[in-house]
């Protein structure tokens, strides 16, 4: 691949450019010069003043390979990644069957030379039963970064200790989806005005912070670092804060949607706004982008759920949980008032070092691993030009501000 970017804002904190307006010339997939009016025979992509961002990293992605292909499989994912700026992505092992050594290796395989770098993240239990301790070391030999049971929370506390212990010996890290299931039952809404104004059983905010407050004195006395994925209470980030302050090696993300959206949208008994974690109160909201900006909350994910229509196109109660999210992420961070800084830092830089995987910088004899973004134009979200497998978003039909132009990746590109 051999372009040249004309007349980009560079946003990279680890850019000597950053903030700089630029010219980059790509040759053969490397940065091979910054500067201005940068004179070039290869094809010429006019910026025109948009940004330039190392390209995003999620670490909360659902892809239905292996065995829910009908939601979703790496073709499509990855094209939906590509199109939302996404240059990496965190497989969850919410699949059948779930992520063991095989499936980590295949995944990796398949993967390999793709534009977007897939990551699978390993099983902290066998089958995401929450009894026995999975093959950890296994995993990790094949690719595996860390560690998590997905959508399944560890209940067992001892179960817990033990994956903290053993990940400890190869430097791996675990993931708590922090859920006590026994106090959030089989409810499917936040506990709160609106549940009681629905006339249903809520989700207590108790349930995620007693089992975040539990795994931050499971990691306090193991010593192990841990992370906290989706996070979605004001309480949960007081927690996190002081542990912080404390000097315990934890991280913590939250979801894209538990940012800018509140439990008042459920008043229409939308099923595409059907998550997990809950949709909470704009007090959580509010508590949560004040997280991101502090430091507190070290990443932000899409937490990319695709579902057939079959399974969102249905009575609230017995629809699934979750939304697609990988190519409306940008528009909606804008929309919640992040700056691109911000953007940069949850979206591109933390995450990769969350995750130890190889960092990205807009810098000459780099990789030219970016995007392109513009934050003033407008487009509508719509089946056509949906990349995904699936359609359950509730921002089909939707105009949004903010759009990615291109996306670089291992000597390719994506253009819009």
């Amino acid at each position: 691949m051999n372009l040249l970017i004309t007349s980009a804002t560079i946003i990279d904190p680890n850019s000597p450019f950053h903030q700089q307006k630029a010219d980059i010339l790509i040759e053969n997939g490397i940065i091979t010069k910054i500067g201005t009016t940068i004179s070039s025979d290869h094809e010429v992509f006019d910026a025109n003043g948009a940004y330039a961002l190392p390209g995003f990293f999620d670490l909360n992605c659902n892809i239905g390979e292996l065995g829910y292909e009908t939601k979703e499989d790496l073709e499509t994912g990855t094209k939906a990644a590509a199109a939302g700026g996404f240059t990496g992505l965190a497989l969850v092992p919410n699949a059948k069957p779930v992520h063991s050594k095989t499936e980590v290796e295949y995944l990796v395989n398949k993967a390999k030379g793709n534009l977007v770098e897939v990551h699978p993240l390993g099983t902290i239990s066998q089958k995401r039963e929450g009894k026995d301790l999975a093959e950890l070391y296994d995993m990790h030999l094949s690719g595996a970064k860390a560690f998590t049971d997905g959508n399944h929370p560890v209940q067992d506390a001892g179960l817990m200790e033990r994956a903290l212990l053993y990940a400890q010996g190869f430097d791996g890290l675990i993931f708590s989806y922090p859920e006590d299931t026994a106090i959030a039952g089989k409810a499917k809404v936040h506990e709160g005005v609106i549940s009681t104004m629905l006339g249903m059983k809520g989700i207590p905010s108790l349930a995620e912070e007693l089992m975040v407050a539990r795994d931050l004195y499971l990691a306090e006395y193991t010593g192990s670092p841990i992370h906290f994925s989706t996070i979605s209470t004001k309480r949960s980030i007081e927690l996190i804060r002081e542990a912080k302050k404390n000097g315990l090696k934890v991280t913590a993300d939250v979801a894209v949607h538990n940012l800018t959206l509140t439990d008042e949208v459920l008043m229409g008994f939308d099923s595409q706004y059907k998550v997990k974690p809950p949709l909470r109160t704009q007090a959580d909201v509010y508590a949560l982008l004040a997280g991101v900006k502090d430091g507190t909350i070290d990443a932000i994910v899409t937490q990319h759920t695709p579902h057939e229509v079959e399974f969102k196109d249905v009575e609230f109660e017995i629809a699934e949980f979750g939304m697609i999210a990988l190519q409306t992420a940008l528009p909606n961070l804008l929309k919640a008032g992040l700056s691109l800084e911000q953007i940069a830092e949850k979206l591109s830089v933390n995450p990769r070092r969350i995750l130890k995987v190889e960092a990205t910088s807009i810098a000459e004899q780099q990789k030219a691993n970016l995007v392109l973004v513009d934050t003033d134009a407008e487009w509508t979200f719509t089946k056509q030009n949906n990349l995904s497998k699936s359609y359950n978003s509730p921002y089909l039909g939707q105009t949004l501000k903010g759009k990615v132009l291109l996306t670089c990746n291992n000597n390719q590109v994506y253009k819009s």
